[in-house]
């Protein structure tokens, strides 16, 4: 908690970034804040406000779990990265933007852990 008050790295960013395949602008949106921000930060190596480390941090929880239902990182972050029909087609990693899209991830993920169709 104290971690996303002071802000994460801004460096997290390109890893997220390369991790899933994201285009600039679904980044910023993911992280409510614009890429000239973002690449500054990283330049200063300043922190990233709190807002954006929430949202990392929510991103990393819903990760992990992808991680343990597929038991594999690649596999993982490309389910996260692709349009999934049991979420409206949308990606499973935009649906991080809020807590209710990561819920549904999470249900969605939980379904296949324990043999559903997802």
């Amino acid at each position: 908690m104290l971690q996303i008050k002071e802000g994460f790295s801004a460096y997290l960013v390109h890893a997220i970034r390369v991790t899933f395949d994201l285009q600039e602008r679904n980044l910023a949106t993911l992280l409510n804040a614009s890429i000239s921000t973002l690449e500054r930060l990283m330049r200063e190596q300043k922190p990233l406000d709190s807002v954006a480390s929430e949202r990392l941090d929510r991103i990393a929880a819903v990760a992990h779990l992808a991680d343990a239902v597929f038991e594999s990182r690649e596999a993982a972050a490309q389910w996260m990265s692709k349009p999934n029909k049991a979420l409206g087609g949308s990606t499973p990693i935009m649906l991080c933007e809020t807590e209710i899209g990561a819920k549904q991830v999470r249900r969605v993920l939980q379904a296949l852990e324990w043999g559903g169709a997802a």
